[in-house]
């Protein structure tokens, strides 16, 4: 029979080759998205086509879906809102919340539930 020395050091170089090696490039880093800063023809019809149809409509979503800045979303919400294109939900310091403005008023759509 062997010593147990020699177990203990077998195991532990054993232990040492199932370790994995420290992988010291943290993987592959994401391309930064850069949104758009001004208007361009593009982005503007589809904010004049697209924005109005949304069921929701916030600074956040436009954003996203347009791939522009906040704080162009924020004063572009300003122009469907003087239109009547969109109508105010709800104003908070922090957010805005907008909806799509039904053509009958108040009074919701034909075809929709109450």
């Amino acid at each position: 029979m062997p010593p147990k020395e020699d177990k203990k050091k077998d195991a532990g170089k054993s232990a040492k080759k199932d370790k994995d090696p420290v992988n010291k490039s943290g993987g592959k880093a994401k391309k930064k998205k850069w949104s758009k800063v001004m208007f361009d023809k593009a982005t503007y019809d589809r904010l004049c086509k697209e924005v109005p149809n949304y069921k929701l409509i916030t600074p956040a979503v436009v954003s996203e879906r347009l791939k522009i800045r906040g704080s162009l979303a924020r004063a572009a919400l300003q122009e469907p809102l003087s239109k009547g294109l969109i109508k105010l939900v709800s104003k908070h310091r922090a957010q805005v919340i907008y909806n799509r403005n039904s053509k009958g008023g108040d009074a919701p759509a034909a075809g929709e539930d109450a």
